[in-house]
């Protein structure tokens, strides 16, 4: 398991990294030192960029802390396979370092996947959860193979696979509009290595079905879908909500896989208010 061995700090004073079993995980802490905690958590092939438009939003009235998963963003890669559970346990590592006894955590699709993980180890420390274009289920067989075939295409071709990949996120009605923010994801997706993107499919592939984690929560929890999103049916999306014993959905027409991106102006605000609730 790894440990916390020391802090460095970048020029920015908000930048921070943790070594942990000699390797950097880089995050940020950002907004007001209160007892409002939020920690978001990016998806697949993103990083903690992705929520610079929430963090200036939210940094006035709540701490946010968002963090690059292993093997994304300024990250490292660990091993072979990094699992739900040990992303984690490397999130984990962060808040203990950043004094956080609890929290809101958001996370956005493989992002979600890492928070029900956090729920099922460290359900003390929350004090709501929110679930972005994501899951409580395992991957069936066929979603598997889909990851073999995932890994196989990376390995040929990285950068052809993920500037294909990137715009498939995003709902056709959509894509005019967000041309430059698909860009700009694009261009943070190309940092993650080849050897960071299979170690995140195979650890996905790994993760085992949360739901009763969801069943068993006494927090609030907050789920937010695309109608249109092809990763997500909508009747897989219910299907956590149902379960949860205080549940609020979001359900936005003419939206895809990346949500908080497409329909900023309705997450936004929706997040924030969730938060307050956690805390009330």
């Amino acid at each position: 398991m790894p440990q916390i061995s020391n802090i460095q700090f970048d020029d920015m004073e908000q930048h921070r990294t943790l070594t942990v079993d000699g390797r950097t995980v880089h995050y940020r802490d950002e907004g007001r030192d209160n007892s409002h905690t939020l920690v978001l958590l990016h998806g697949f092939l993103q990083n903690l960029d992705v929520w610079s438009s929430y963090v200036l939003s939210y940094m006035n009235h709540m701490r946010v802390i968002t963090i690059d998963l292993p093997g994304h963003g300024l990250t490292d890669t660990f091993c072979d396979v990094h699992t739900m559970d040990f992303m984690a346990k490397v999130v984990k590592d962060v808040l203990t370092e950043a004094g956080v006894d609890q929290c809101v955590m958001v996370g956005h699709s493989m992002g979600g996947y890492v928070t029900l993980a956090f729920a099922d180890r460290y359900p003390y420390t929350l004090r709501g959860l929110g679930l972005i274009n994501s899951h409580a289920l395992a991957d069936t067989d066929e979603h598997r193979r889909y990851r073999d075939e995932v890994c196989r295409q990376v390995q040929d071709n990285r950068a052809s696979y993920i500037v294909g990949f990137v715009p498939s996120l995003f709902d056709d009605s959509k894509r005019a509009a967000l041309s430059h923010d698909i860009k700009d994801l694009q261009e943070q997706c190309l940092l993650t290595t080849t050897a960071s993107i299979v170690a995140a499919q195979r650890g996905m592939a790994a993760r085992h079905s949360r739901i009763q984690t969801l069943a068993a929560l006494e927090v609030p929890t907050l789920f937010i879908y695309g109608k249109n999103d092809p990763r997500i049916p909508l009747e897989l999306a219910v299907s956590g909500a149902m379960v949860a014993r205080h549940a609020e959905m979001l359900l936005l027409d003419g939206v895809a896989h990346m949500a908080f991106m497409e329909e900023r102006d309705y997450v936004k605000p929706r997040i924030s208010n969730f938060v307050e609730t956690c805390y009330y």
